[in-house]
Parts: C-alpha cells; structure tokens; sequence
C-alpha cells in the first residue's frame, strides 16, 4: 500500500516556506496527520574548487543548530538555478567562478520536506568583490571563509567538524565527478 491523502490544510507560511498538514492512511493502513515543509524555492549548493585543489568552506552561525562548517549554499529565490549559484558564491565568499557544472540534485529532509536542491561544481576562481562578500557574510552570519584541501575536507566529515548533512552529500557529488572515490 502506498500514502493516501484525505485533505490538506496550510497551517504557515512565509516568504520562504509552506508548512501543510495532510490527512493521510499510512502505508500499513493507519491513520494520522503528516506534518510538510514546502520549500518555495530550490537550493543552490556550491563546492568551489581553486587551483590547487582546495575547497572554499564557510564557517555559518545558524539560528537552529549553531556554528556550522558548510559550502557556500542558499536559496534560489525564484532564479534559474546557476544564476542562483553564481550569486551565492560571489555574496558569501566574494568569489566568482569562469567553469561551472551542474553535478547534481538531492532533496533534503525528504522524510518531513519537499526541498529541492542543486549542487554545482565551480572552478576557474577569481576574487572579485570583497565588498559585498563582506555584506554578504554579516547577513548570513558567516564568520569565516576558508579554504581547505579536498582530502582534508573529506578528513572533516569523518571526524565530525562537517555535520551539515548538504554539504556532506554536495562534497560526496564532487568526489564521485571528479573520480576521489574509487
């Protein structure tokens, strides 16, 4: 049996998110009330590599779980996806980027969400505007931009200083295109 929906109701909403309860019958036939996050719009995530092989992270204050070390990430805000990404990256880091690749898509939370998200790969860096980077990074409460070899980055996850399960997976799609994890 699969999930049958009975009736929806909008509980939230905001510029950002939708938040519904659905009526639902289960797949083992019970009853119950299913609580989904609608994100407005996808995600862009961005594993930017320079050229000696170094990840751009970036050290986030989050209002939910605290200090997190991410890759430049955020909302797509109605934009195509890599024009998304192309901002997110010159906003949180001041960086723009000549090659870009699309190298995936994940959903997160797809337990409780529907939350698109696209990852991108970009190369060919070049400091650009250190201005708005710094704008950018007091809105977003970013706190530090750093840059880390591949395999430490991958030694981060391990050890736990990377938690964020989006930047795990998005690092996890870089390693498998560019062949890290054979």
């Amino acid at each position: 049996m699969t999930w049958v929906t009975h009736g929806s109701q909008t509980v939230y909403t905001n510029p950002w998110i939708e938040v519904r309860e659905d009526s639902v019958t289960g797949p083992g036939g019970a009853p119950g009330i299913y609580g989904v996050v609608t994100m407005r719009h996808p995600a862009v995530f961005v594993v930017a590599l320079d050229d000696t092989d170094r990840v751009c992270l970036v050290t986030v204050a989050r209002y939910t779980t605290g200090t997190s070390i991410e890759v430049p990430a955020g909302g797509s805000d109605g934009e195509d996806p890599e024009s998304a990404a192309r901002r997110e990256l010159l906003e949180e880091t001041g960086f723009e980027a000549t090659e870009w690749t699309a190298i995936g898509r994940m959903n997160a939370l797809n337990g409780i969400a529907d939350a698109p998200e696209h990852v991108f790969l970009a190369r060919g860096l070049r400091a650009s505007d250190p201005e708005a980077a710094a704008e950018g990074q007091r809105d977003e409460g970013i706190g530090a931009v750093t840059w880390v070899p591949f395999a430490d980055a991958l030694a981060m996850i391990a050890d736990g200083r990377i938690t964020d399960g989006e930047t795990i997976a998005a690092i996890a799609l870089a390693g498998i295109r560019l062949g890290r994890f054979r």
